[in-house]
């Protein structure tokens, strides 16, 4: 089986304080890290417009994304609504990408 690489854009909605989007980005970063079939996550902030974002995540399989929304540590980062999603893609590994 192959592992589910993805690709999303995410910006600042109005009215919210970019730096406690940041805050809750970071750590929502440091805890998905630890989550079991987590094998990639980050989340990276544009140089030249700040209140955008772009995720690059890598997990094992659907199951294990399925289970990131359901800890709290996902949760609560959602809950605050800092930010709204404006794509998500799917992507396949192609070279010598390591599974």
């Amino acid at each position: 089986m192959s592992s589910l690489y993805l690709s999303a854009g995410i910006e600042l909605n109005a009215g919210k304080d970019l730096d406690a989007a940041v805050k809750a980005l970071n750590l929502l970063v440091e805890n998905t890290r630890k989550e079991p079939g987590c094998i990639r996550f980050e989340i990276i902030q544009q140089r030249d417009k700040a209140e955008r974002f772009t995720l690059w995540e890598v997990w094992v399989d659907d199951a294990a994304l399925a289970a990131h929304f359901e800890y709290p540590h996902t949760k609560a980062c959602l809950e605050h609504g800092f930010t709204k999603v404006n794509y998500v893609e799917k992507l396949n590994a192609m070279g010598n990408t390591p599974e």
